[in-house]
């Protein structure tokens, strides 16, 4: 029937495609056939908390949050790489023990060059 090895991708991504796209056209459907739009000045207000908003929504942040956020990413994603390495230990050869080694003195190298610059330091 199908002669094309792609047939079975091209078929299992349109599936996926009217798995994910389905409900979204039957939610739709249902908005229009049932929930009638009725606009006025109360639904269409901000609403959050049951408080008035007051200002501007617009607000600077300072951007060492971002950073320490990005460090501890970096030191969280060492964890998830770290502990099947000492799981797995024993069983591991030295080029293993090599390349862990190589990653987390890569790590200490981006830990003592934020610590340089002054990223670490809460102010």
């Amino acid at each position: 029937m199908a002669s094309s090895p792609y047939f079975s991708l091209a078929v299992l991504f349109l599936a996926a495609l009217a798995f994910g796209l389905t409900p979204l056209g039957l939610a739709w459907l249902w908005g229009k056939l049932f929930s009638p739009a009725k606009p006025n000045a109360i639904k269409n207000a901000i609403y959050e908390c049951g408080l008035e908003s007051k200002g501007d929504a617009w607000m600077q942040f300072h951007s060492a949050y971002y950073l320490y956020a990005i460090i501890f990413l970096i030191f969280d994603v060492e964890a998830v790489f770290l502990l099947p390495f000492a799981v797995a230990f024993t069983g591991l050869g030295a080029a293993a023990c090599l390349a862990m080694l190589v990653f987390v003195l890569m790590l200490v190298e981006g830990l003592a060059w934020a610590w340089a610059k002054g990223a670490l330091t809460w102010a």
